[in-house]
């Protein structure tokens, strides 16, 4: 263990000892690792240590080597850092995020120190998931719409998602669909002119989530991406990341039936005083606008992806002449 993170963590819990048990994962385009650190004289037993370290030279997996790339990805550690120490502790049971312990720097290298998931009761992970697993993610999206709606997203991302379109001036650049191209700021504005507007995770795909043993509860991770926004664009993007087209047409209504249904448990819940009509009426208009706003960014970023389907597009150009 390199001494600046020892002392780092050393510091923030008193530990006597401590162990990287192993690498968790790489961070995308080489910007640094998570790991699991075993320790003693500490109540946990365990705990997860995010390690951001800007690489010398950037490797991008798809060959986005640029300036505004790196600048956004540094400023996505810096909100998600923001995040953990000044709003996870406002996350109740129903919205579950790991427990900041103590974030800090060391010259360029930004730390995260982190309640274990896996020792909190949320040790599984999916590849794909099931209708239950959906159910469990879209429940834990309504309710931290409702726990944010109306917040300013002080610290975070004014607007969040990593596909935002003032972020993605290259990929908007690369777009050959002409006609998405020229609606790319209308479908932008038209989700910004939302009057509920919220706090998105920005990046809600099923990797993201971690699930409890007996799979009713699920925890969120990964919050580089968290700001201000329409819900509809987490939960477009997160029934994209688990379903393939035939099923995205078949189980959209009953997905979004699902989620405002959430919705209204959780103002129950939270106490909050939501006209759940209006919202639900306004958001539901808004559930293809925010696909076609992924689709754009796709489409200009990886041409020949995968979720680039038959689905996708259709409502994509539905909503194009829809604007105009």
């Amino acid at each position: 263990m390199a001494p600046e993170i020892e002392a780092f963590i050393r510091k923030a819990t008193d530990a006597t000892e401590m162990v990287v048990l192993e690498e968790i994962q790489s961070l995308w385009s080489g910007y640094g690792k998570i790991l699991r650190i075993a320790l003693k004289g500490y109540e946990k037993k365990t705990l997860v240590l995010k390690h951001v370290r800007f690489p010398t030279i950037e490797s991008h997996p798809r060959g986005w080597n640029t300036n505004i790339s790196h600048e956004r990805k540094v400023k996505s550690y810096q909100i998600e850092k923001y995040f953990y120490e000044n709003y996870s502790d406002q996350c109740h049971d129903f919205v579950r995020v790991p427990k900041c312990i103590a974030v800090g720097m060391e010259g360029e290298d930004s730390f995260m120190l982190l309640e274990d998931l896996d020792d909190a009761g949320y040790p599984e992970r999916r590849v794909s998931a099931t209708k239950s697993d959906i159910k469990a993610c879209i429940a834990w999206l309504a309710h931290f719409h409702v726990l944010f709606l109306n917040e300013e997203p002080k610290g975070l991302w004014k607007t969040g998602t990593y596909w935002h379109l003032e972020t993605r001036p290259d990929e908007l650049e690369q777009l050959s669909d002409q006609k998405l191209k020229n609606a790319a700021q209308v479908i932008d504005k038209t989700l910004k002119e939302s009057p509920f507007q919220t706090w998105v995770h920005g990046d809600a795909k099923i990797a993201n989530f971690c699930f409890s043993d007996k799979n009713k509860k699920v925890a969120a991770v990964d919050f580089q991406y968290v700001g201000g926004g329409c819900g509809m664009k987490d939960l477009a993007y997160f029934i994209g990341s688990c379903l393939d087209e035939n099923e995205c047409e078949l189980q959209e209504k009953i997905l979004l039936d699902f989620y405002f249904d959430q919705v209204r448990e959780a103002s129950k819940k939270l106490s909050r005083k939501i006209d759940v009509k209006a919202l639900e009426e306004n958001w539901r208009s808004l559930y293809p606008v925010a696909w076609a706003d992924f689709h754009r960014f796709l489409k200009g970023w990886s041409p020949g992806h995968w979720k680039l389907n038959h689905y996708s597009e259709r409502l994509s150009q539905e909503v194009i002449e829809a604007l105009s």
